[in-house]
């Protein structure tokens, strides 16, 4: 298949190219999309040259799926004239999530909501996605009533500058800054823009997305999205009340049978998760599992996940092998 990358020099999308390779994705011909500035520059793809395309070449070379990860403005003004080209965009950014016309996909949950007809979907928020792996089978068997849940959350999240500035900062260097105090040393609880209610547009991502994927607006989240130094990997404190009772054993069970979920809790060996052992894995790593004890039917969980894998460029694609396997062989 003909598989443009749009955003191909910038983190996700570096990953997603490697994620292509590794998984062993049916590339016929990889297009390397970017910025004026690297068009022209070239790229090594299973041993191949490719030569970065801006994105009006790369809407002209047809290719059958796009993955986008270049920002809310480039999928706006570009996911359509893909789709309109015949291509299927799976997109990264922000542009599509909460469109009533655009599915929000977690393979693991709701890849079976993909049709023929979906030429644009949504690839969810990084958070979300490491929450909602973890909800979704706790839901479907104890039906969640209210999620509360603290991120904290990796400088690789906002992006290579705010990697950029960490390091500086690390070494005592003061130059272009991603956020609007030092981040080395310190907790930001400001991720995105703050907006009119006092929460953040990643807090608020946090809140509605969930219901979406599980098709299910009868619960509600509400959140708090902190910055923290560390290079790779989101971290999230989360508390769940449900309709019904449960028991941790078999809490542990049905986290353990989730597909993409690893269960590590065992406070007797120091065994919980932890982004640096997250790094570079798809899983979604959940430990610190424990009834709270101020509420009725309340569990507190830890849940941990590389943000730009799971996070971003492997749940992308998943979305494009499902499409492959399910949808355009039926199709043909």
């Amino acid at each position: 298949m003909k598989i443009a990358v749009v955003g191909a020099t910038g983190m996700v999308g570096t990953i997603m190219m490697k994620l292509l390779e590794e998984r062993n994705f049916p590339v016929s011909e990889l297009i390397p999309v970017a910025s004026e500035r690297s068009v022209g520059k070239i790229i090594t793809f299973k041993d191949k040259d490719c030569k970065i395309v801006g994105l009006e070449k790369a809407v002209a070379l047809k290719p059958e799926i796009a993955l986008f990860s270049a920002g809310g403005d480039t999928s706006l003004a570009w996911a359509p004239k893909f789709a309109e080209a015949g291509c299927v965009v799976i997109d990264n950014s922000s542009a599509w999530r909460m469109d009533p016309t655009k599915k929000l996909v977690v393979p693991e949950i709701n890849a079976n909501v993909i049709t023929s007809d979906d030429k644009i979907i949504a690839n969810p928020n990084c958070s979300t996605i490491q929450l909602v792996m973890a909800l979704a089978p706790l839901h479907k068997r104890y039906t969640m009533k209210r999620v509360v849940v603290s991120t904290y959350q990796s400088v690789s999240g906002t992006g290579v500058k705010a990697v950029r500035q960490m390091e500086n900062e690390i070494h005592g260097k003061s130059e272009e800054m991603a956020y609007p105090y030092q981040i080395f040393k310190n907790a930001l609880p400001h991720c995105d823009v703050f907006l009119e209610n006092g929460y953040t547009k990643e807090e608020m991502k946090l809140a509605k997305e969930p219901q979406k994927i599980l098709g299910d607006s009868s619960f509600a989240v509400t959140a708090t999205a902190v910055r923290i130094p560390t290079a790779g990997g989101h971290s999230e404190s989360v508390n769940v009340q449900f309709e019904e009772d449960f028991e941790l054993t078999e809490i542990r069970r049905i986290l353990s049978q989730m597909p993409g979920v690893t269960v590590q809790d065992n406070p007797d060996t120091n065994t919980y998760p932890m982004p640096i052992f997250a790094h570079e894995k798809d899983d979604v790593f959940v430990g610190r599992i424990r009834r709270d004890e101020s509420m009725p039917n309340t569990l507190n969980m830890w849940i941990v996940a590389d943000n730009l894998r799971k996070g971003a460029a492997t749940n992308a694609i998943q979305i494009a092998e499902y499409m492959v396997e399910h949808v355009f062989t039926a199709t043909t």
